[in-house]
């Protein structure tokens, strides 16, 4: 099975895609609580800029202090990693790739030869779904097609292996 997904068509950059590494990448979900829970997508560049904000004004108004470099630093629960079930929103990809202004269509092709079409204005609402239990999608994957608003999640577009932005 091709573990990798192209990104191409009318886009600036093509862009391959291994889902194998996601486990890894901070911007996952975790799909146990993505569908049942209020989700809130965070945008942490922005949160990022706002708290250097405050802690410039702070420094220029009382003075240097230097935080602890432990409070600051991100820990992974491993045990999580092994045992969750992972998506990640494909947005952060499409984005990087530069898909042309006159874009209009985004399809999702498949191993079997399977396509499914939908507005490029909808990039926002795709999630791809890359581990089961802890285990990478080996035997329908490398990645699932979900919909964030979740009609699709008992049945997914599975064996994605490309994306073509036309």
């Amino acid at each position: 099975m091709e573990s990798i997904i192209t990104i191409k068509g009318n886009v600036k950059h093509v862009i391959t895609l291994d889902p194998t590494v996601w486990i890894f990448d901070d911007r996952k979900v975790d799909l146990t609580t993505f569908f049942t829970e209020e989700f809130i997508e965070r945008d942490e560049e922005e949160e990022y800029k706002r708290s250097m904000g405050k802690h410039w004004s702070r420094e220029i108004m009382e003075g240097a202090t230097f935080p602890p470099t432990l409070k600051t630093e991100k820990k992974f629960d491993r045990q999580k990693m092994v045992t969750g079930t992972f998506g990640i929103s494909l947005d952060h990809f499409v984005k990087n790739a530069v898909p042309s202004t006159n874009a209009k269509t985004i399809t999702f092709l498949t191993l079997d030869g399977t396509e499914e079409t939908y507005p490029v204005s909808e990039i926002g609402n795709f999630l791809f779904k890359f581990s089961q239990d802890g285990k990478p999608l080996t035997v329908d994957g490398p990645a699932h097609l979900l919909l964030k608003d979740g009609s699709n999640i008992e049945r997914p577009l599975r064996k994605v292996t490309a994306i073509v932005i036309d």
